[in-house]
């Protein structure tokens, strides 16, 4: 199916939200009906052909008396899900009474297996069936959806001389629409877009930074992807589509199994919506979320290990309560933010508690492989603070000290300004690997690609720009090539650190003056010393 047919199909989709919801929502909210529902219509239209298969399944369990019946249930439908209530949207369609549709329909949303009763109960979507029951609308929505019009089922819709009238959408097609949604209800609320959504350009530049180095030595086998922060998921299925692309080109054939965790509810649904919509449903299982589950106090993985990471942290995102539940800052004993370093036995990563950004990687730095070929690979995306803030011995300071004593740090990619939805500061990324090539080994560049972008012909909030295809194989070129240019610098390790000196002189008269002083050679010995690493 074309890309233009994919297109035609979200068309219709968004449009039924003006003509079903324009007097009953404000237009930031048609996304808490058509997402859902969205949902609700292609799962539905997979489950119809074993429809009668689960609930013979399911009579055959109950009266069997079998609790655990999920494994079964999935069997039988054939898929990762599956609903045991004896209605079909198709169903439903015929209801005249509006008391009658809406319990029949809650009913129907009731007999869905637990993974998707987390998704509906994560948007909150039965929150809103009173609103449309009692305005008319649930009929009118189900029957728009239902429209002959647009076709949501993997099977092709076939007319009356046996011509295909509509072809059948896979599960790359479906989320492929998905997306294209979410994309749209994530501009149009532009606002609160950058919280939840990284915009496409910055992510695939994140993937290709991450994959292209290492092309060529990726070999068949199986490899664990994870985003801590990974709101609707976008990071981590572009992250998949490259791996398994180059893979493909290199002869390769590689299993991915994707791994996340994101504290907002709804965005948590759309990320585990868009994979059970793609079929990955064992994936889907793998997406933790809700507020619940804060990466920083609840880690979802404390024993994961991944090949690759990308993320996305929240800038300037205050973790108070967080540090609360890890027991404040002197009970901590986290391992991923408590650790040894330099002799140190409590080498301590915490940061301020008003901006928490570097923590998550720290969280990442945890999960790292350290006995594979390949090591771990990993992107992240920082703004400025994360460069300099903290003094010497305490906080982000120490994070960045620690990083670059172990090598890790392969690259910074300055991106141009008002790259992203909310915010028009300047943004970072930072490139990491323990298993730097020995050409880069004891090095760090820097690139600067403020100036690569295209102007947007329409500003989407602050966003005003976009890497082109282009800028993405420029900077990508730029940072395999390891070259000295005008864009890109090449330092040594130590060039990013130095020693902070404090000078004590006392006078006659019994005054003692204070001078802290910034070295970058190694100070006499008499002088009172502590490491610092600003960056």
């Amino acid at each position: 199916m074309s890309n233009g047919d994919l297109n035609w199909i979200a068309n219709f989709i968004w449009g039924i939200a003006d003509d079903v919801l324009r007097d009953l929502y404000v237009r930031g909210k048609y996304r808490d009906v058509i997402l859902p529902m969205t949902v609700l219509r292609r799962l539905d239209a997979v489950l119809e052909p074993t429809k009668q298969a689960v609930l013979d399944m399911k009579a055959s369990l109950d009266k069997a008396k079998v609790v655990h019946q999920d494994p079964a249930m999935r069997q039988s439908a054939g898929q990762d899900f599956y609903n045991t209530s004896k209605f079909t949207l198709r169903d439903l369609k015929a209801r005249s009474s509006q008391q009658q549709l809406k319990a029949d329909f809650e009913a129907y949303l009731d007999g869905f297996s637990p993974n998707v009763q987390d998704i509906l109960d994560k948007f909150e979507f039965r929150n809103q069936i009173s609103r449309l029951s009692k305005s008319d609308a649930l009929g009118t929505l189900i029957n728009k959806f239902l429209s002959p019009d647009i076709n949501l089922s993997p099977n092709p819709i076939k007319s009356h001389d046996g011509s295909v009238k509509h072809p059948g959408l896979d599960n790359h097609a479906m989320g492929t629409i998905f997306e294209e949604l979410v994309r749209r209800f994530n501009e149009e609320n532009n606002e609160e877009a950058g919280e939840h959504w990284t915009p496409r350009d910055a992510v695939k530049l994140m993937a290709k930074l991450i994959f292209l180095p290492i092309a060529d030595k990726i070999q068949s086998g199986t490899y664990l992807l994870y985003d801590g922060v990974c709101g609707t998921g976008g990071m981590l299925t572009v992250a998949e589509e490259t791996l398994q692309q180059l893979a493909t080109e290199h002869k390769k054939k590689v299993a991915t199994h994707l791994y996340g965790q994101e504290i907002n509810a709804e965005t948590y649904a759309i990320a585990k919506a868009d994979l059970l919509l793609k079929g990955e449903g064992e994936a889907a299982d793998n997406i933790v979320g809700g507020p619940e589950h804060s990466t920083l106090s609840n880690d979802a993985f404390p024993s994961r290990e991944f090949d690759f990471m990308l993320s996305n942290p929240p800038y300037g995102k205050s973790w108070k309560s967080d540090l609360e539940r890890l027991g404040g800052k002197e009970g901590i004993k986290d391992q991923r933010f408590v650790i040894q370093h330099a002799g140190d036995a409590e080498y301590s990563l915490i940061t301020r508690s008003s901006d928490g950004q570097m923590l998550f990687l720290a969280n990442m730095l945890s999960k790292m492989k350290h006995k594979t070929k390949l090591g771990s690979r990993i992107a992240e995306v920082h703004n400025g603070s994360s460069l300099f803030t903290g003094d010497a011995g305490q906080r982000e300071s120490n994070i960045r000290r620690w990083i670059i004593e172990n090598d890790w740090l392969e690259a910074m990619v300055a991106l141009p300004l008002n790259m992203f939805y909310n915010t028009g500061i300047a943004t970072y990324i930072w490139v990491l690997t323990n298993r730097k090539p020995d050409h880069r080994k004891g090095k760090v560049q820097l690139i600067n690609a403020t100036a690569w972008f295209k102007p947007l012909r329409k500003n989407l909030g602050k966003k005003n720009c976009e890497l082109s295809d282009d800028d993405i194989t420029r900077i990508c070129d730029t940072f395999i090539d390891f070259k000295e240019t005008e864009q890109s610098k090449i330092f040594p390790n130590e060039a990013f650190g130095y020693w902070k000196v404090t000078v004590e002189r006392r006078y006659a008269c019994g005054w003692i003056w204070t001078r802290s002083l910034s070295v970058s050679s190694a100070p006499p010995v008499w002088i009172k010393t502590r490491s610092l690493w600003p960056m």
